[in-house]
């Protein structure tokens, strides 16, 4: 259930939230709630995952790649 909190902050630190949430094309008050998610995690709670990332989780676990591997990929990509 979805409840309204009301937080005060000084002017500036809105702005540069709105700004920062509008990027992300995403709402202050998500920004906000992913934030304190993301303080539960690190109490020791698992850490929920988007739908996409849920999807992907695990998709690599067989996969025999290399850090040297990944490093050459990268200078093929951008040098």
């Amino acid at each position: 259930m979805k409840k309204k909190l009301t937080l005060r902050m000084d002017e500036r630190t809105i702005q540069r939230a709105k700004r920062y949430a509008e990027q992300r094309g995403i709402s202050v008050s998500k920004l906000v709630e992913n934030f304190f998610a993301a303080l539960e995690s690190q109490d020791g709670e698992p850490i929920e995952m988007s739908p996409l990332v849920s999807e992907l989780w695990g998709t690599l676990e067989d996969v025999d790649v290399s850090e040297d591997d990944y490093r050459k990929h990268l200078e093929d990509k951008y040098l």
